[in-house]
């Protein structure tokens, strides 16, 4: 039997963790004040933006998978979660059903005569 080698790995240490932490706010925070206008609240926000930057990451592995990992720093990974986070917000947005203002379903609009 052949053996086959593992491809380099490392840990991940805390204050990545806490980087990407940051990064998913910011994006989260940015991307629903755009798409929907108003903030969701700091874990909604987070957990938008980690979403979003692991979309856009897959997106842009996919298209192009010999870029370099950090092309722009800090800046350039908020923009990429923060187009993520939009498209997912988006997608979200439109494949939900709209709801009245109390959270409820509302009425069927009023056909004219």
């Amino acid at each position: 039997m052949a053996r086959v080698a593992l491809p380099y790995t490392r840990a991940v240490e805390p204050h990545h963790v806490i980087v990407w932490l940051f990064i998913g706010l910011v994006a989260g925070v940015l991307a629903s004040r755009v798409v929907i206008g108003h903030s969701l609240g700091c874990l909604v926000n987070t957990a938008v933006g980690l979403a979003g930057a692991i979309i856009a990451g897959a997106v842009l592995n996919a298209i192009a998978p010999n870029r370099p990992a950090d092309v722009a720093g800090i800046f350039g990974d908020i923009a990429i979660s923060f187009a993520g986070a939009a498209v997912l917000l988006a997608l979200i947005r439109v494949l939900t059903p709209r709801r009245s203002r109390l959270g409820r379903p509302g009425p069927p609009p009023m056909r004219r005569r």
